[in-house]
């Protein structure tokens, strides 16, 4: 049986190379040798010591179930792996909303494998239609950013019809937030990005952030409303996860402004009245981004030079526990994995 190596937590900070079976590909679902990893929240699961799964990816397909299918990919083409195993025929799955499909495979009675349903593997399989195509030019890193590393704030900002007369509040500059600065320079807004961490301050810098602020600078509201008029920010991106990076976006919106929730947090305190209905504000959660918006996303890597700035380290796979550590200190921006090294 043809073997791969994949990484798996087997302690708390500890993470290990074991070898499973490669998969095979089957109905519209196609093999694909791994090339660049992103890392993401991974580290949550490494310090805890469980609930690792790596859910970003971009490689070669490698193979295909049935060469004579009209599969949307052939063998040879690169491509960024999207998240998740949505069924491909609901409602969500149908308009391009996959990411809230409800009826997502189980991936172990499908394969009939119990591992391997993550990313950080040297092969997995994936619905055919679940693969982004990279331009000719662009590295297999670069291409893997149409994840999570673009991806959500791409969505956010495609829903928020933003564009050069918009003043973007993005609270968070970890990797998410940092590719909210790529994705909102693109489309030629002006960017206010906030975050504690001075690496991350420096990295937004880097990006074109047009104003980047401490959080624990006092009054930090007044001073985003006053840089973007006074009246308050026209979009706010909350990618932080954190009560005052939503807070913070909550009252430094203006009125009838928009608000997108994207860093995962629990609950948050707020005040119906005065910061929802007084200011007339729309708030929505974003995980990802419409399939339909693949080959746009790949317009922003390919066409904005500093979208390469987002990518701050890489590491190889026997390696891992160094890079997840790395990640874990907020000292970074995107971390790239090779599976073969």
């Amino acid at each position: 049986m043809n073997m791969m190596k994949r990484a798996v937590i087997t302690g708390i900070k500890q993470m290990d190379l074991v070898e499973i079976p490669i998969p095979e590909p089957k109905e519209d679902w196609v093999l694909v040798k791994v090339m660049a990893i992103p890392l993401c929240t991974e580290y949550k699961g490494w310090l805890a010591g469980s609930s690792y799964s790596g859910h970003e990816a971009a490689g070669e397909v490698v193979a295909v179930a049935n060469p004579g299918r009209n599969s949307k990919v052939r063998v040879g083409d690169r491509v960024a792996v999207m998240p998740g195993w949505p069924c491909g025929t609901c409602e969500s799955c149908v308009s391009g909303n996959y990411i809230h499909c409800e009826n997502w495979y189980d991936y172990a009675a499908f394969t009939g494998l119990s591992t391997g349903g993550d990313t950080h593997v040297q092969y997995l399989i994936k619905q055919d239609w679940l693969l982004a195509k990279i331009p000719d030019g662009v590295t297999f890193e670069m291409g893997a950013l149409a994840c999570c590393g673009l991806g959500p704030t791409f969505g956010a900002l495609e829903r928020m019809n933003a564009g050069v007369y918009d003043t973007v509040l993005i609270t968070g500059a970890g990797p998410v937030g940092l590719g909210g600065i790529v994705n909102a320079k693109y489309r030629g807004c002006k960017v206010i990005s906030v975050d504690p961490v001075a690496y991350r301050r420096n990295k937004a810098e880097e990006l074109g952030a047009d104003l980047v602020l401490d959080s624990e600078v006092p009054n930090l509201s007044a001073v985003i409303k006053a840089f973007a008029g006074g009246k308050g920010v026209d979009l706010a991106l909350e990618t932080s996860g954190t009560n005052p990076g939503a807070i913070n976006c909550l009252e430094s919106l203006k009125r009838l402004g928009t608000m997108a929730l994207i860093g995962e947090t629990g609950e948050v305190p707020v005040q119906i009245s005065n910061q929802f209905i007084r200011k007339g504000i729309t708030v929505f959660g974003q995980w990802h981004y419409n399939r339909n918006g693949m080959p746009k996303i790949m317009k922003v890597i390919e066409q904005y030079p500093d979208a390469a700035k987002l990518i701050t380290h890489r590491f190889p796979m026997t390696s891992i526990n160094e890079a997840c550590a790395l990640s874990a200190s907020h000292e970074c921006g995107k971390i790239m994995i090779d599976p073969w090294k």
